[in-house]
């Protein structure tokens, strides 16, 4: 039987990387990153039940939406390395970019290299006016990374109780 996903997801390439498809093969590393507190800390953890209901809504979001999440790989290695997002939350106008970056390979450029080219797809091939991120003020890492993408702190808003800081680039 073909398991292939029935939409068409992108695949992206940097020099690095590959922006590609989830894959059942992704799931373990999938959930062992959602279970890490120390991974999850601006995110919240989950189990693997839950997990399990993230990797599929994120994938769902392709046929909902036409724009979701890929799994990030390492071109040389066929190493997953972790996630990232150009996607639409519910009730919300504009693109949102998101990344998370496995513990044992966060230091190494992944989530800047990976969220710059769903910026670069969203911004450039999806013709969006602009993109966010929706960061945590104490989340330093991401902060940076948002920085780096050319983003800047646009409002302070709330999702689900939770206060965030929103970054806005546009084209």
């Amino acid at each position: 039987m073909d398991r292939s996903p029935p939409v068409s997801i992108p695949r992206l390439e940097t020099r690095r990387l590959k922006l590609r498809e989830y894959r059942m093969e992704d799931f373990d590393a999938f959930a062992a990153h959602l279970a890490d507190p120390e991974s999850t800390a601006f995110i919240g953890a989950a189990d693997r039940r839950n997990a399990w209901r993230i990797f599929g809504c994120q994938m769902g979001l392709w046929v909902l939406q036409g724009a979701g999440w890929w799994g990030v790989e390492v071109r040389e290695t066929g190493q997953l390395v972790g996630s990232v997002g150009a996607f639409f939350r519910e009730g919300w106008p504009e693109i949102e970019i998101g990344w998370n970056t496995f513990r044992a390979f966060q230091g190494h450029g992944f989530a800047r290299e990976a969220a710059g080219e769903a910026v670069r797809y969203a911004l450039e091939v999806r013709r969006e006016a602009c993109v966010t991120a929706l960061i945590e003020s104490r989340n330093t890492a991401s902060l940076g990374v948002a920085s780096r993408l050319g983003m800047r702190h646009d409002a302070d808003v709330e999702l689900h109780g939770k206060p965030l800081g929103r970054y806005v680039r546009g084209r």
